[in-house]
């Protein structure tokens, strides 16, 4: 018996029926059809330039120049005007690293691992999620380009990257810092080419709409970077395969990537970093802040830009239950790095974390355990999970306590080290300030723009999980 393809009314009739068979979950409101969802995803890009586009993108081009003026100044008088000072020289600029390199992997959880286990959900959402992580990796990337001090010299072959130079100078090969080089560099790299293997088809598209409707500068500009597709079978055997092995790829990266990062302090003998919890401490945490990231962008877009038809409530709340997810698992390592100083009975371990549960940075470790431990815990109830004001609001939260774990992790521990006589209390000056709040900005521009002239929604991948309609909106089976 062939297989036919059921509506959603005969879903609900057969749940009340039988309660054992599951509504199919809705990934597109309305049965719309393929041609109306190009028209609503390409009239995006193909209409006149919104007012509301240009006010955000003026407020974040300002923010911008926070960032701008303060790394300008720290190359121009060094980073002594930084906040750093013994025993502190470790602070915002690594501290903002790891949080943006966290927010970069839900991007290619969501596109790679869920792609890879057939979870269909994910083609309303995963184009903005990759957006968001690429973004997230360029914001991330200055501040380990920026904090060496002397930035002239890191761009020279022999500092980062090893090639042969006169000087036969080499990286130090066993230093955690030189395996962030590669393991965020390559990190980059995949993400952008799976974002772009996935934008060849709608570029395709765009290219062919411009051209019928006169525009050749920008049905050529498409064109040069749709390479030619023509939608045939074997350019889609080859894109499939082509998205397959990048997904392959990316899943590794999501667990490699964020490891590497948590070797910067789990290779090194500080109380409070010493400890082999960090690669999968820090994975979760990455995740756990990157899907709260998705969910803070997608609210706002899905309500500005009308995609209530394609960003669903089940997207939202699947969203939420991952988010849930993660959450618990941080909330397990935080309880577990007690135990774990506990048993490995180090009275500096011991100090550490008393210290920072009771000390002076006391404030920032509450607002971290807040945040990252209670505030998931709402989304066990559905009406939370339905109420997206109440789910924005959260996310920020949580946004903020992943920020301050890793204040928590880097500070205390270095404020307090071996030597009572070195202790010191940090405070961040107004240039570290500002240069993080500018780089949300950074991240701001870069979205718009990419908002502005890509399509956000996958049109190509959301029709292969969408059963086509007709103008009445009849479903075929």
């Amino acid at each position: 018996m062939s297989h036919v393809e059921t509506t959603d009314a005969t879903q609900a009739i057969l749940a009340e029926v039988n309660p054992a068979v599951k509504p199919r979950p809705v990934l597109v409101e309305n049965n719309r059809s393929h041609a109306w969802i190009t028209e609503r995803v390409c009239g995006i890009i193909e209409g006149k330039t919104p007012l509301w586009w240009w006010v955000c993108f003026a407020v974040a081009c300002g923010v911008t120049s926070c960032s701008v003026i303060g790394f300008g100044y720290l190359v121009a008088a060094g980073v002594g005007v930084w906040g750093h000072a013994s025993p502190v020289n470790w602070a915002w600029d690594i501290i903002n690293f790891v949080f943006w390199v966290g927010i970069a992997h839900a991007g290619t959880l969501i596109s790679a691992i869920l792609c890879l286990t057939r979870q269909n959900w994910r083609t309303s959402i995963n184009r903005t999620a990759e957006a968001m992580t690429i973004f997230s990796v360029a914001c991330a990337g200055l501040f380990p380009a920026l904090h060496v001090g002397r930035v002239w010299l890191a761009v020279l072959p022999g500092y980062l990257f090893p090639a042969p130079n006169a000087n036969g100078i080499w990286p130090n090969f066993r230093s955690a810092l030189e395996w962030d080089v590669f393991a965020v560099s390559t990190y980059g790299s995949v993400s952008v080419l799976f974002w772009y293997v996935g934008l060849i088809p709608d570029l395709g598209t765009l290219r062919d709409r411009f051209f019928k409707k006169g525009d050749k500068i920008r049905s050529a500009i498409y064109g040069f970077f749709a390479l030619g597709w023509r939608g045939s079978a074997r350019h889609w055997v080859n894109h499939e395969m082509a998205y397959l092995l990048l997904a392959g790829i990316g899943t590794l990266m999501v667990v490699s990537v964020c490891s590497i990062v948590s070797f910067d302090f789990a290779t090194s003998l500080i109380p409070g970093w010493h400890t082999t919890i960090f690669p999968p401490y820090f994975v979760c945490g990455a995740i756990f802040s990157g899907f709260a990231t998705v969910m803070t962008l997608l609210l706002p877009m899905r309500s500005i830009l009308k995609f209530e038809d394609f960003i669903t409530p089940y997207h939202i709340d699947c969203l939420c239950k991952i988010t849930l997810v993660m959450g618990t698992l941080v909330g397990y390592a935080y309880l577990m790095e007690f135990v774990i100083a506990w048993y490995g009975a180090n009275p500096n371990e011991g100090f550490t974390f008393v210290n920072r549960t009771f000390g002076l940075y006391n404030w920032a470790y509450w607002i971290m355990f807040s945040c990252n431990v209670i505030t998931p815990q709402f989304f066990w109830f559905k009406k939370v999970r339905s109420n997206f004001a109440l789910i924005f609001i959260l996310t920020i939260f949580i946004n903020i306590g992943m920020w301050f774990e890793r204040f928590v992790i880097i500070v205390t521990s270095l404020a307090r080290d071996f030597l009572p006589s070195s202790w010191g209390y940090y405070s961040p000056s107004i240039v570290e300030i500002l240069t993080f709040f500018g780089t949300f900005g950074v991240f701001a521009v870069l979205f718009l723009l990419f908002i502005r002239f890509l399509p956000v929604i996958p049109m190509a991948e959301v029709k292969t999980v969408t059963p086509e309609a007709d103008v009445h909106g009849t479903q075929h089976s």
